[in-house]
Protein backbone atom coordinates (compact mmCIF):
# COMPACT_ATOMS: atom_id res chain seq x y z
CA UNK A 1 0.00 0.00 0.00
CA UNK A 2 1.25 3.69 -0.98
CA UNK A 3 0.58 6.65 1.45
CA UNK A 4 0.57 9.52 -0.22
CA UNK A 5 0.18 12.95 1.56
CA UNK A 6 -0.94 16.73 0.29
CA UNK A 7 -0.64 19.74 2.73
CA UNK A 8 -4.86 19.45 3.51
CA UNK A 9 -5.13 16.03 5.20
CA UNK A 10 -5.03 13.86 2.47
CA UNK A 11 -5.26 10.06 2.69
CA UNK A 12 -4.58 7.95 -0.20
CA UNK A 13 -4.40 4.02 -0.44
CA UNK A 14 -3.33 1.76 -3.70
CA UNK A 15 -5.85 -1.00 -4.91
CA UNK A 16 -4.50 -4.50 -5.56
CA UNK A 17 -6.73 -7.26 -6.31
CA UNK A 18 -9.79 -9.07 -7.32
CA UNK A 19 -13.05 -8.35 -9.40
CA UNK A 20 -14.49 -5.35 -11.59
CA UNK A 21 -18.59 -3.74 -10.03
CA UNK A 22 -21.17 -3.70 -12.36
CA UNK A 23 -21.11 -0.92 -15.09
CA UNK A 24 -23.38 1.72 -14.40
CA UNK A 25 -24.83 3.22 -17.71
CA UNK A 26 -26.27 6.75 -17.26
CA UNK A 27 -22.99 8.69 -16.79
CA UNK A 28 -22.77 12.13 -18.15
CA UNK A 29 -19.19 11.66 -18.69
CA UNK A 30 -18.09 9.70 -21.40
CA UNK A 31 -15.76 7.84 -19.34
CA UNK A 32 -16.41 5.42 -16.97
CA UNK A 33 -13.04 3.79 -16.26
CA UNK A 34 -12.49 0.65 -13.97
CA UNK A 35 -8.92 1.98 -13.23
CA UNK A 36 -6.71 5.03 -11.91
CA UNK A 37 -7.53 7.58 -9.41
CA UNK A 38 -10.54 8.77 -7.95
CA UNK A 39 -10.49 12.04 -5.71
CA UNK A 40 -12.29 12.10 -3.15
CA UNK A 41 -13.35 15.30 -1.00
CA UNK A 42 -14.66 15.02 3.08
CA UNK A 43 -15.31 17.40 5.53
CA UNK A 44 -12.34 18.73 7.80
CA UNK A 45 -13.45 18.08 11.64
CA UNK A 46 -12.60 19.68 14.75
CA UNK A 47 -10.67 16.25 15.41
CA UNK A 48 -10.08 14.70 11.98
CA UNK A 49 -7.78 11.89 13.10
CA UNK A 50 -10.72 9.74 14.07
CA UNK A 51 -12.30 10.32 11.01
CA UNK A 52 -9.47 9.54 8.86
CA UNK A 53 -8.79 6.31 10.53
CA UNK A 54 -12.71 4.79 9.83
CA UNK A 55 -12.25 6.32 6.27
CA UNK A 56 -8.75 4.44 5.93
CA UNK A 57 -9.78 1.44 7.12
CA UNK A 58 -12.70 1.60 4.28
CA UNK A 59 -9.95 2.59 1.48
CA UNK A 60 -8.10 -0.59 2.78
CA UNK A 61 -11.16 -2.75 2.05
CA UNK A 62 -11.78 -0.96 -1.47
CA UNK A 63 -8.73 -1.54 -2.52
CA UNK A 64 -9.16 -5.16 -2.31
CA UNK A 65 -11.80 -5.30 -4.79
CA UNK A 66 -10.41 -2.99 -7.33
CA UNK A 67 -7.24 -3.71 -8.65
CA UNK A 68 -4.64 -0.80 -10.26
CA UNK A 69 -6.89 1.90 -8.12
CA UNK A 70 -5.47 4.73 -6.07
CA UNK A 71 -8.42 6.97 -3.81
CA UNK A 72 -7.27 10.25 -2.76
CA UNK A 73 -9.33 11.91 0.10
CA UNK A 74 -8.80 15.57 0.84
CA UNK A 75 -10.36 16.78 4.28
CA UNK A 76 -11.42 20.42 3.33
CA UNK A 77 -12.71 23.33 5.79
CA UNK A 78 -16.37 23.20 6.10
CA UNK A 79 -16.38 26.96 5.90
CA UNK A 80 -15.16 27.19 2.69
CA UNK A 81 -16.58 23.87 1.57
CA UNK A 82 -19.19 25.94 -0.81
CA UNK A 83 -17.28 27.80 -2.97
CA UNK A 84 -15.07 24.96 -3.54
CA UNK A 85 -17.30 22.70 -4.68
CA UNK A 86 -19.25 25.07 -6.92
CA UNK A 87 -16.29 25.73 -8.53
CA UNK A 88 -15.43 21.99 -8.81
CA UNK A 89 -18.84 21.66 -10.79
CA UNK A 90 -17.25 23.97 -13.11
CA UNK A 91 -14.21 22.44 -13.40
CA UNK A 92 -14.04 18.61 -13.72
CA UNK A 93 -10.08 18.40 -14.23
CA UNK A 94 -9.72 19.61 -11.04
CA UNK A 95 -13.43 18.25 -9.34
CA UNK A 96 -13.15 15.33 -7.21
CA UNK A 97 -15.01 12.03 -8.37
CA UNK A 98 -16.83 11.29 -5.07
CA UNK A 99 -17.79 14.53 -2.27
CA UNK A 100 -19.34 14.64 1.01
CA UNK A 101 -21.47 17.56 1.81
CA UNK A 102 -24.16 19.20 3.66
CA UNK A 103 -27.79 17.81 3.74
CA UNK A 104 -29.26 21.44 3.19
CA UNK A 105 -27.23 21.77 -0.08
CA UNK A 106 -28.36 18.90 -2.52
CA UNK A 107 -30.98 20.90 -4.05
CA UNK A 108 -29.18 23.61 -4.61
CA UNK A 109 -26.30 21.11 -6.10
CA UNK A 110 -28.39 19.12 -8.20
CA UNK A 111 -29.80 22.56 -9.47
CA UNK A 112 -26.25 23.20 -10.58
CA UNK A 113 -25.94 20.36 -12.81
CA UNK A 114 -23.20 18.87 -10.49
CA UNK A 115 -24.29 15.90 -8.76
CA UNK A 116 -25.05 12.27 -10.24
CA UNK A 117 -28.08 10.56 -10.29
CA UNK A 118 -28.07 7.48 -8.48
CA UNK A 119 -31.56 6.56 -8.45
CA UNK A 120 -31.19 2.66 -9.95
CA UNK A 121 -28.11 2.23 -8.07
CA UNK A 122 -29.48 3.37 -4.34
CA UNK A 123 -32.96 1.27 -5.23
CA UNK A 124 -30.11 -1.68 -6.09
CA UNK A 125 -28.27 -1.04 -2.75
CA UNK A 126 -29.82 -3.64 -0.13
CA UNK A 127 -29.24 -2.01 2.81
CA UNK A 128 -30.92 1.57 1.50
CA UNK A 129 -34.27 0.18 2.40
CA UNK A 130 -33.12 0.72 6.53
CA UNK A 131 -31.91 4.59 5.86
CA UNK A 132 -34.01 6.87 8.09
CA UNK A 133 -37.17 8.51 6.01
CA UNK A 134 -35.67 12.06 7.01
CA UNK A 135 -31.88 10.97 5.82
CA UNK A 136 -33.52 9.65 2.42
CA UNK A 137 -35.57 13.00 1.62
CA UNK A 138 -32.11 14.78 2.50
CA UNK A 139 -30.47 12.96 -0.79
CA UNK A 140 -34.04 13.50 -2.78
CA UNK A 141 -34.71 16.06 -5.02
CA UNK A 142 -38.08 15.62 -7.77
CA UNK A 143 -38.45 11.98 -6.57
CA UNK A 144 -34.30 11.35 -7.89
CA UNK A 145 -32.02 10.00 -5.43
CA UNK A 146 -28.51 12.40 -5.52
CA UNK A 147 -26.50 10.40 -2.90
CA UNK A 148 -25.93 8.58 -0.02
CA UNK A 149 -26.99 10.10 3.53
CA UNK A 150 -23.56 9.99 5.59
CA UNK A 151 -24.86 10.75 8.89
CA UNK A 152 -27.38 12.90 11.03
CA UNK A 153 -26.96 15.01 13.17
CA UNK A 154 -28.86 17.10 15.68
CA UNK A 155 -27.78 19.68 18.86
CA UNK A 156 -27.84 20.31 22.47
CA UNK A 157 -26.53 21.89 25.36
CA UNK A 158 -23.14 20.28 26.54
CA UNK A 159 -22.00 22.16 30.25
CA UNK A 160 -19.59 21.85 32.74
CA UNK A 161 -20.50 19.82 35.62
CA UNK A 162 -17.29 20.81 37.86
CA UNK A 163 -18.44 24.62 37.55
CA UNK A 164 -21.98 24.15 37.73
CA UNK A 165 -21.39 22.36 41.17
CA UNK A 166 -18.62 24.73 42.29
CA UNK A 167 -21.30 27.48 41.68
CA UNK A 168 -24.24 25.56 43.24
CA UNK A 169 -25.89 26.10 39.87
CA UNK A 170 -28.67 24.20 38.58
CA UNK A 171 -29.02 22.89 34.92
CA UNK A 172 -31.26 25.41 33.03
CA UNK A 173 -34.50 24.56 31.91
CA UNK A 174 -35.70 27.80 29.97
CA UNK A 175 -33.82 29.59 27.43
CA UNK A 176 -34.02 32.69 29.77
CA UNK A 177 -32.27 30.56 32.11
CA UNK A 178 -29.75 29.15 30.61
CA UNK A 179 -29.10 33.22 29.38
CA UNK A 180 -28.84 34.19 33.12
CA UNK A 181 -26.66 31.08 33.61
CA UNK A 182 -24.19 32.18 31.39
CA UNK A 183 -24.15 35.48 32.85
CA UNK A 184 -24.24 34.40 36.30
CA UNK A 185 -20.91 31.90 35.19
CA UNK A 186 -19.35 34.56 33.46
CA UNK A 187 -19.40 36.89 36.38
CA UNK A 188 -18.25 34.61 39.21
CA UNK A 189 -15.76 33.35 36.30
CA UNK A 190 -14.84 35.78 33.55
CA UNK A 191 -11.42 33.67 32.65
CA UNK A 192 -14.98 31.46 31.04
CA UNK A 193 -17.33 32.24 28.33
CA UNK A 194 -20.54 31.90 30.10
CA UNK A 195 -21.79 29.98 27.04
CA UNK A 196 -19.67 29.69 23.89
CA UNK A 197 -21.86 31.40 20.87
CA UNK A 198 -21.12 32.25 17.49
CA UNK A 199 -21.97 35.26 15.02
CA UNK A 200 -21.26 32.53 12.19
CA UNK A 201 -22.66 29.45 14.02
CA UNK A 202 -26.28 29.71 12.06
CA UNK A 203 -27.36 26.28 13.41
CA UNK A 204 -26.81 27.11 16.61
CA UNK A 205 -28.77 30.65 16.54
CA UNK A 206 -31.65 28.49 14.73
CA UNK A 207 -33.51 27.03 17.95
CA UNK A 208 -33.66 30.24 19.84
CA UNK A 209 -35.49 31.49 16.48
CA UNK A 210 -37.69 28.51 16.49
CA UNK A 211 -38.42 28.45 19.53
CA UNK A 212 -40.09 32.27 19.68
CA UNK A 213 -42.26 31.08 16.84
CA UNK A 214 -39.66 32.45 14.27
CA UNK A 215 -39.08 30.99 11.05
CA UNK A 216 -36.32 31.51 8.69
CA UNK A 217 -38.84 31.41 5.44
CA UNK A 218 -42.10 30.12 4.82
CA UNK A 219 -43.33 28.53 1.69
CA UNK A 220 -44.26 24.83 0.07
CA UNK A 221 -43.27 23.07 -3.13
CA UNK A 222 -39.90 25.08 -4.07
CA UNK A 223 -41.66 28.67 -3.74
CA UNK A 224 -40.42 30.87 -0.39
CA UNK A 225 -40.38 34.25 0.76
CA UNK A 226 -38.07 34.89 3.97
CA UNK A 227 -39.62 35.35 7.18
CA UNK A 228 -36.51 36.31 9.15
CA UNK A 229 -37.72 39.58 9.92
CA UNK A 230 -40.71 38.64 11.65
CA UNK A 231 -41.34 39.49 14.85
CA UNK A 232 -41.42 35.94 16.24
CA UNK A 233 -37.87 35.80 14.77
CA UNK A 234 -36.98 38.97 15.89
CA UNK A 235 -37.37 38.05 19.59
CA UNK A 236 -35.79 34.93 18.60
CA UNK A 237 -32.36 36.90 17.58
CA UNK A 238 -32.69 39.41 20.26
CA UNK A 239 -32.54 36.36 22.33
CA UNK A 240 -29.27 34.85 20.70
CA UNK A 241 -27.32 38.01 20.09
CA UNK A 242 -28.23 38.61 23.98
CA UNK A 243 -25.53 36.65 24.55
CA UNK A 244 -22.80 38.57 22.91
CA UNK A 245 -21.33 40.53 25.26
CA UNK A 246 -18.36 41.49 28.38
CA UNK A 247 -21.40 39.59 30.43
CA UNK A 248 -20.82 36.29 28.56
CA UNK A 249 -18.57 36.26 25.16
CA UNK A 250 -17.23 39.53 23.82
CA UNK A 251 -18.70 40.31 20.70
CA UNK A 252 -14.87 41.15 19.79
CA UNK A 253 -13.54 37.78 20.42
CA UNK A 254 -17.12 35.94 19.10
CA UNK A 255 -18.25 37.90 16.75
CA UNK A 256 -16.50 35.87 13.93
CA UNK A 257 -16.51 32.41 16.04
CA UNK A 258 -18.39 29.40 14.01
CA UNK A 259 -19.75 26.27 15.31
CA UNK A 260 -16.13 24.50 15.29
CA UNK A 261 -14.76 27.54 17.24
CA UNK A 262 -17.34 27.23 20.17
CA UNK A 263 -16.65 23.51 20.68
CA UNK A 264 -12.97 24.48 20.25
CA UNK A 265 -13.42 26.94 23.04
CA UNK A 266 -15.63 24.10 25.04
CA UNK A 267 -13.30 21.62 24.40
CA UNK A 268 -10.24 23.58 25.61
CA UNK A 269 -12.01 24.59 29.19
CA UNK A 270 -12.41 28.10 27.71
CA UNK A 271 -16.45 28.15 27.90
CA UNK A 272 -18.97 26.56 30.74
CA UNK A 273 -21.53 25.79 28.12
CA UNK A 274 -21.54 25.07 24.17
CA UNK A 275 -24.51 23.88 22.02
CA UNK A 276 -22.80 21.37 20.08
CA UNK A 277 -23.28 18.59 18.24
CA UNK A 278 -23.46 14.67 18.50
CA UNK A 279 -21.04 14.70 16.20
CA UNK A 280 -19.04 16.92 18.79
CA UNK A 281 -18.60 14.27 21.31
CA UNK A 282 -15.31 13.35 20.20
CA UNK A 283 -13.30 16.44 19.96
CA UNK A 284 -14.78 17.29 23.53
CA UNK A 285 -13.71 14.05 24.72
CA UNK A 286 -10.14 14.70 23.45
CA UNK A 287 -10.20 17.75 25.31
CA UNK A 288 -9.21 19.46 28.59
CA UNK A 289 -13.14 18.86 29.81
CA UNK A 290 -13.27 14.90 29.18
CA UNK A 291 -14.74 13.49 32.33
CA UNK A 292 -15.94 16.86 34.00
CA UNK A 293 -19.23 17.47 31.31
CA UNK A 294 -22.65 16.23 30.55
CA UNK A 295 -25.28 16.93 27.66
CA UNK A 296 -28.63 17.55 28.04
CA UNK A 297 -31.29 18.84 25.13
CA UNK A 298 -30.91 22.76 25.01
CA UNK A 299 -34.34 24.20 26.74
CA UNK A 300 -37.43 25.91 24.84
CA UNK A 301 -39.24 28.65 26.42
CA UNK A 302 -41.23 26.70 28.93
CA UNK A 303 -39.60 24.36 31.65
CA UNK A 304 -39.14 20.69 30.37
CA UNK A 305 -39.51 22.21 26.69
CA UNK A 306 -36.81 21.17 24.31
CA UNK A 307 -35.91 24.01 21.96
CA UNK A 308 -36.34 22.74 18.06
CA UNK A 309 -33.03 21.71 16.44
CA UNK A 310 -31.96 21.99 12.82
CA UNK A 311 -32.23 18.51 11.10
CA UNK A 312 -28.43 18.43 10.27
CA UNK A 313 -26.07 15.82 8.90
CA UNK A 314 -24.26 15.01 5.98
CA UNK A 315 -24.42 12.91 2.21
CA UNK A 316 -22.06 11.66 0.30
CA UNK A 317 -22.45 12.18 -3.80
CA UNK A 318 -20.55 11.14 -6.70
CA UNK A 319 -20.21 14.40 -9.22
CA UNK A 320 -21.47 14.19 -12.85
CA UNK A 321 -18.15 14.90 -14.11
CA UNK A 322 -16.69 11.35 -12.96
CA UNK A 323 -14.70 9.83 -15.15
CA UNK A 324 -14.50 6.84 -13.05
CA UNK A 325 -18.73 6.37 -12.23
CA UNK A 326 -19.04 2.54 -11.27
CA UNK A 327 -16.14 3.11 -9.03
CA UNK A 328 -17.36 6.31 -7.25
CA UNK A 329 -20.64 5.12 -6.41
CA UNK A 330 -19.18 1.48 -5.06
CA UNK A 331 -16.96 3.42 -2.99
CA UNK A 332 -20.05 5.95 -1.97
CA UNK A 333 -22.04 3.09 -0.65
CA UNK A 334 -19.11 1.05 1.16
CA UNK A 335 -18.23 4.71 2.84
CA UNK A 336 -21.86 5.33 3.81
CA UNK A 337 -22.52 1.40 4.88
CA UNK A 338 -24.21 0.31 7.88
CA UNK A 339 -20.69 -0.85 9.21
CA UNK A 340 -18.65 2.25 8.42
CA UNK A 341 -21.85 4.25 9.49
CA UNK A 342 -21.31 2.31 13.18
CA UNK A 343 -17.35 2.55 13.14
CA UNK A 344 -18.00 6.57 11.92
CA UNK A 345 -20.08 6.57 15.38
CA UNK A 346 -17.80 4.90 18.01
CA UNK A 347 -14.94 6.81 16.24
CA UNK A 348 -16.75 10.66 16.02
CA UNK A 349 -20.27 10.12 17.87
CA UNK A 350 -22.12 10.83 14.26
CA UNK A 351 -25.24 9.55 14.56
CA UNK A 352 -26.31 6.73 11.91
CA UNK A 353 -28.78 7.13 8.84
CA UNK A 354 -29.89 3.56 9.63
CA UNK A 355 -32.72 3.51 11.62
CA UNK A 356 -31.62 -0.15 12.83
CA UNK A 357 -28.24 0.92 13.51
CA UNK A 358 -29.05 4.39 15.07
CA UNK A 359 -30.96 1.91 17.38
CA UNK A 360 -27.68 -0.59 18.24
CA UNK A 361 -25.70 2.62 19.26
CA UNK A 362 -28.24 4.32 21.49
CA UNK A 363 -29.00 1.01 23.13
CA UNK A 364 -25.01 1.04 23.86
CA UNK A 365 -23.79 4.36 24.35
CA UNK A 366 -25.26 7.19 27.21
CA UNK A 367 -24.15 10.18 25.67
CA UNK A 368 -26.44 9.64 22.12
CA UNK A 369 -29.66 9.66 24.74
CA UNK A 370 -29.99 13.64 24.66
CA UNK A 371 -29.50 14.05 21.06
CA UNK A 372 -32.14 10.94 20.24
CA UNK A 373 -34.38 12.86 22.56
CA UNK A 374 -34.26 16.40 20.47
CA UNK A 375 -34.86 14.28 17.30
CA UNK A 376 -37.78 12.52 18.40
CA UNK A 377 -38.98 16.52 19.83
CA UNK A 378 -39.13 18.70 17.52
CA UNK A 379 -36.57 18.73 14.50
CA UNK A 380 -36.82 21.39 11.35
CA UNK A 381 -34.92 21.84 8.18
CA UNK A 382 -34.16 24.73 5.87
CA UNK A 383 -35.97 25.48 2.95
CA UNK A 384 -36.08 22.77 0.35
CA UNK A 385 -34.92 25.31 -2.75
CA UNK A 386 -31.80 25.72 -4.46
CA UNK A 387 -31.54 29.01 -3.02
CA UNK A 388 -30.62 27.87 0.16
CA UNK A 389 -26.97 27.25 -1.11
CA UNK A 390 -26.69 30.44 -2.46
CA UNK A 391 -28.08 32.08 1.18
CA UNK A 392 -25.81 29.86 3.48
CA UNK A 393 -22.38 30.84 1.02
CA UNK A 394 -23.48 34.08 0.77
CA UNK A 395 -23.36 34.09 4.61
CA UNK A 396 -25.84 35.76 4.97
CA UNK A 397 -27.46 34.88 8.55
CA UNK A 398 -23.76 35.42 9.83
CA UNK A 399 -23.66 38.66 8.20
CA UNK A 400 -26.89 39.73 10.09
CA UNK A 401 -25.89 38.23 13.72
CA UNK A 402 -22.68 40.15 13.17
CA UNK A 403 -24.55 43.23 12.22
CA UNK A 404 -26.16 43.16 15.46
CA UNK A 405 -23.79 42.22 17.84
CA UNK A 406 -21.61 44.91 16.28
CA UNK A 407 -23.65 47.60 16.72
CA UNK A 408 -23.90 48.35 13.08
CA UNK A 409 -27.31 48.28 12.67
CA UNK A 410 -30.37 47.10 15.09
CA UNK A 411 -32.56 43.68 15.09
CA UNK A 412 -35.48 45.14 12.84
CA UNK A 413 -33.03 46.76 10.36
CA UNK A 414 -30.77 43.75 10.16
CA UNK A 415 -33.33 40.92 10.15
CA UNK A 416 -35.13 43.09 7.32
CA UNK A 417 -31.62 43.31 5.25
CA UNK A 418 -31.31 39.71 5.51
CA UNK A 419 -34.83 39.18 4.56
CA UNK A 420 -34.36 40.66 1.09
CA UNK A 421 -30.77 39.04 0.44
CA UNK A 422 -32.70 35.88 1.10
CA UNK A 423 -35.83 37.21 -0.90
CA UNK A 424 -33.68 37.96 -3.91
CA UNK A 425 -32.06 34.52 -3.43
CA UNK A 426 -35.44 32.82 -4.13
CA UNK A 427 -36.69 35.15 -6.78
CA UNK A 428 -33.34 33.89 -8.53
CA UNK A 429 -34.02 30.22 -8.48
CA UNK A 430 -37.87 31.01 -9.61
Amino acid sequence: MKLSVRMVAVAAVLATAACAPQTSGNSSSDKDEKTGTLRVWLFQEVNNTPKEEVVDSVLAEFEKAHEGTDVTVEYIPVETRAQRIKAAFNDPESAPDLVEYGNTETAGYVKDGGLADVTEEFAAWDEAKDTDPTARQSVTVGGKIYGAPYFVGVRALYYRTDVFEELGLGVPKTQAELISTAKEIRAAKPELYGIAVGGAYTYGAMPFIWSHGGELATGTGGSYAAAIDSAAARKGIEAYTSLFGDDNCPAAKCAAMTGNDTITAFAAGKAAMAIGGDFSHAAVEAGKVKGTYAVVPLPGLKPGSIAPAFAGGNNLGVLKSTTHRTLAVDLMKRLASKKAQGELFEAMGFLPTFSDVRQQVAAKEAFVKPFVETLAADTKFVPASPAWAQIDAGQVLPTMFQEVVSGKKDVATASADAAKKMNDAFGSVG
